[in-house]
């Protein structure tokens, strides 16, 4: 992070208090991986590095606490990134999977035309990026895809069940996004169905079947699950991660 990057989040956002685009610059890093997960947030260090005072730098971090991206340990002075582990990707992913492929389901019953047709551009955009190890188009792709079959299945419930798994979630997919892009995703057994799910599952939703909805979508959960325990090569994948 550096005052430059600051400069460019007040330019598009003028009227956005300071302490609101730090957050969001910091939780943008957080996304991108370019904080580790687990690294404990320097107040001063993030408030010379931009050129403000510690004050917007400490309310952002305490805004980023509130939806659970930034969390402090017992015993431990500081705010911590939250951490990433493949146990406990596994575990949030079986929670993923019970929500999502509801989702899914639901969504067949009520996802209206336009909706169905946005689907249909994201899949095929998100193929195309898998294609050409594009991580930026991964990323364009893969969490709004996701969100839009939530959005489409018409339960308020699920949609709040979503929100309270957001913040770990969307760190999982963008390290599944790295890992698809930079770790020789062709040997990954894996690959074709992480490549090839999100149009399975928009086929679901065209056809109004929501039981082969709600399996494609537990499909690719799991092979999403599957590529990313089998991108550390018999070891906890995010160890590399958080070693950038």
């Amino acid at each position: 992070m550096d005052q430059y990057r600051l400069r460019e989040y007040m330019n598009r956002q003028p009227e956005a208090k300071l302490r609101d685009l730090v957050a969001r610059l910091i939780y943008d890093e957080i996304i991108a991986l370019r904080i580790a997960p687990g690294a404990k947030l320097n107040v001063n260090q993030i408030a010379s590095s931009l050129g403000i005072s510690r004050t917007p730098v400490a309310e952002a971090i305490a805004k980023l606490t509130d939806i659970g991206f930034v969390v402090s340990h017992p015993g431990q002075s500081g705010s911590y990134v939250l951490d990433l582990s493949l146990t406990d990707m596994i575990s949030l992913y079986q929670v993923r999977s019970a929500i999502e492929s509801e989702a899914a389901a639901l969504a067949a019953y009520s996802a209206d035309d336009a909706a169905v047709r946005e689907l249909t551009v994201l899949a095929e955009a998100f193929h195309d990026s898998v294609t050409r190890r594009d991580i930026r188009g991964m990323k364009e792709t893969d969490m709004p895809f996701h969100r839009l079959v939530i959005e489409s299945c018409g339960n308020p419930y699920l949609l709040q069940s979503y929100e309270l798994l957001l913040p770990k979630l969307t760190m999982y997919q963008s390290s599944m996004v790295e890992f698809i892009g930079k770790t020789g995703g062709e040997n990954n057994p894996w690959m074709p169905s992480v490549k090839y799910n999100h149009s399975s599952i928009v086929s679901a939703i065209r056809l109004r079947m929501p039981e082969m909805a709600r399996a494609s979508m537990a499909d690719h959960v799991s092979a999403s699950l599957s590529f990313t325990s089998l991108s550390g090569n018999g070891a906890d994948p995010f160890t590399a991660v958080k070693g950038k």
